[in-house]
């Protein structure tokens, strides 16, 4: 068994995390990844209203009595949401683990403490780890730019990112972007951080509530099968590399702005791509750890997995090295 100071601060059996993804963080997911001794997380804005949120985690805990929680993504939408009504939904729930990404936490923050809520703030740069800290969450996820969704605007990937920031960032560091094996938890470990933060490998799971043909897709595709979008915008984003995508980036090339190129972006398409499989529809969020996903496990099958093989490189390979 491997023990952090995250496993000890959130309760859960194994340092690996299964982050918010918007679509994909449900019920189902969640529960099977808590039920596998991870941390699963609810999508906050995956539901349309605060009370379907408070609907969704009380399905969640009809599928498990470990310990899960809710991500909060707070960012500009084309639909305004009202997150001080997920954040009272959140509370009023007796949710007890929050990830927050996006906006800075601060404004945020007194609610959950208050509230015996432990905070996980997403980031992206070292800076951002730092002022999360100085702001009182709890644990940081710093993502890398090998990872799905949002990397940041300073192209740093994780072997440089993960131990700049475990230089200077004192409070619990969750690794995210490009981890999806026991080699990338035992590298995390190494390079300063306490844990991973899977999304992709996730996706590729059992329980996954998205399309079997995504799932394929996903096994299919290698380290070169994402494209980065919006670039030109400075809202970089990391998606699957289909013709939507590519369309998006001939867009920008054209000197087109966010009214021409956000209508066929549009975070509810990649919806339709979940639901239906067409993976054509829209643009939908991937990693580079696409790479290394070779099949579609359960999520206790796959948390076991990556837990044994990270124990016998840790006791065996490396220690052999060592005189």
């Amino acid at each position: 068994m491997i023990r952090t100071r995250f496993t000890e601060m959130f309760g859960v059996e194994h340092p690996i995390v299964q982050g918010g993804m918007q679509w994909v963080g449900r019920a189902e997911l969640t529960s099977a990844v808590a039920n596998a001794g991870a941390l699963g997380f609810l999508t906050a804005l995956t539901q349309p209203t605060p009370e379907d949120l408070v609907k969704e985690i009380a399905r969640c805990r009809e599928m498990t009595d470990k310990p899960f929680g809710v991500n909060l993504t707070i960012l500009p939408t084309l639909i305004p949401r009202n997150y001080d009504a997920y954040i009272d939904a959140i509370i009023g729930a007796g949710i007890k683990i929050v990830e927050t990404a996006g906006a800075d936490p601060r404004p945020y923050l007194p609610r959950f403490k208050a509230a015996g809520v432990k905070v996980i703030h997403k980031c992206t740069s070292v800076r951002h780890g730092l002022s999360a800290e100085k702001a009182g969450v709890d644990c940081i996820s710093m993502d890398g730019f090998e990872c799905a969704g949002h990397p940041g605007e300073d192209d740093v990937p994780n072997l440089v990112l993960l131990p700049a920031a475990a230089n200077v960032i004192k409070i619990p560091m969750l690794a995210s972007g490009g981890f999806a094996d026991a080699r990338g938890l035992v590298a995390a470990l190494a390079l300063g951080c306490e844990g991973i933060n899977m999304g992709t490998r996730f996706m590729a799971t059992a329980e996954a509530p998205i399309h079997r043909k995504v799932k394929e897709a996903i096994v299919a595709g290698d380290e070169r099968s994402t494209a980065l979008i919006l670039r030109s915008l400075r809202n970089t984003s990391r998606v699957y590399g289909n013709s939507v995508a590519k369309h998006a980036i001939a867009m920008e090339h054209e000197g087109l702005g966010i009214k021409e190129i956000g209508p066929v972006v549009a975070g509810a398409k990649g919806r339709v791509v979940y639901e239906t499989g067409d993976l054509e529809h829209g643009i939908w969020s991937a990693g580079t750890s696409m790479g290394l996903v070779q099949d579609i496990p359960t999520c206790r099958e796959l948390v076991a997995r990556i837990v044994r093989e990270a124990e016998t490189l840790i006791g065996g390979r490396l220690r052999a090295m060592v005189e």
